[in-house]
């Protein structure tokens, strides 16, 4: 609960104060009589009137009194904030190439580790909506279902390594078993984020169709083709132990243009670690979440109190001066 002041320019007449305190001791100066004796000896053992220790009693209230006046005067009120927060979230599944080729080490560590690191901090940056994971090689599996526990679903991102699948690259795989995940979802805007360093080669889908699949049901497909331009390095297991050759990479651009041309999305080349996170951030620009906020503010009047009080200390002056000051000797 916050106070607040609906005029608070009547404070300004606070400044009365220390002018009305500079003329009641000046006037009281002007009532004491001076009188020159020889000595204050006989004056020693004199008691001194208990009308002496309540005389400035009066004017100490009247001081009160104006100053609750003024803060009445200013409306003091209480406020309770109230905010109504609407979120319209989206609903995005990652599908992620884990062949064997996302070794390349164009990408530091490599293009595998590049783009969980990259999709990690997505993911931290977008609270309010449902994410998930699907990976593919000659096969796909889904990783992790569309969920709001981004914790679970970055510890399961993090557990995602080469060796889980049989490898080759199917894509048309990874983009089914991802529509599949998001499709019933009841959210306005559903996206799926298809990330892939090579060329179609295994699984009976074809990426064309599951992209026609994924527009039926209304989903947008951003793809992003991963890799340097020419040649990468690449670790190869050979007869003397693993060695690191420079191989050609082969993306298909094309098919990943289409499909997202096709879906109403955007395709994207990341040549190298930055150039992805820029691509991630785009994305998190173009599909912004949908936050409503209401503040509602209830207001309650408190001068009342103020008041009162100043109306006591008033009565109470006017009572002492009218009984017991005026009876005291």
């Amino acid at each position: 609960m916050n106070y607040t002041f609906l005029h608070p320019h009547f404070f300004f007449l606070l400044l009365l104060l220390p002018l009305m305190i500079g003329w009641y001791i000046w006037k009281q100066r002007e009532l004491n009589a001076s009188l020159q004796i020889s000595s204050l000896k006989g004056f020693s053992q004199s008691r001194k009137s208990r009308k002496t220790y309540l005389r400035h009693f009066p004017f100490i209230l009247r001081c009160l009194t104006l100053i609750l006046l003024i803060t009445a005067m200013a409306r003091p009120q209480s406020t309770d904030n109230l905010r109504e927060v609407t979120t319209e979230g989206i609903d995005i599944m990652v599908s992620l190439d884990i062949s064997g080729s996302m070794q390349a080490m164009d990408f530091k560590p490599n293009r595998l580790e590049a783009a969980k690191d990259v999709a990690i901090e997505f993911i931290s940056g977008r609270q309010n909506d449902k994410m998930g994971l699907v990976v593919f090689a000659a096969e796909s599996f889904t990783q992790c279902p569309l969920t709001i526990d981004h914790a679970t679903l970055i510890n399961l991102i993090q557990d995602v390594n080469f060796g889980m699948l049989t490898d080759g690259t199917a894509i048309g795989m990874g983009l089914s078993t991802a529509v599949s995940r998001i499709k019933d979802s009841n959210a306005k805007s559903k996206v799926i984020i298809l990330l892939t360093d090579g060329v179609n080669n295994r699984g009976e889908i074809h990426p064309l169709t599951a992209a026609e699949l994924a527009k039926t049901f209304g989903i947008r497909v951003y793809t992003i083709g991963v890799g340097s331009h020419g040649t990468a390095p690449v670790p190869v297991n050979t007869v003397f132990g693993q060695q690191v050759q420079q191989m050609e990479v082969k993306i298909d651009e094309e098919m990943l243009r289409e499909i997202a041309d096709m879906t109403g999305g955007k395709y994207f080349r990341a040549t190298n670690k930055n150039k992805l996170k820029e691509i991630y951030e785009e994305i998190d620009q173009m599909e912004k979440t949908k936050i409503e906020v209401k503040e509602y503010t209830k207001r309650s009047e408190e001068f009342i109190l103020f008041a009162l009080l100043a109306l006591a200390f008033l009565l109470t002056e006017i009572v002492l001066r009218n009984t017991v000051l005026r009876s005291l000797p």
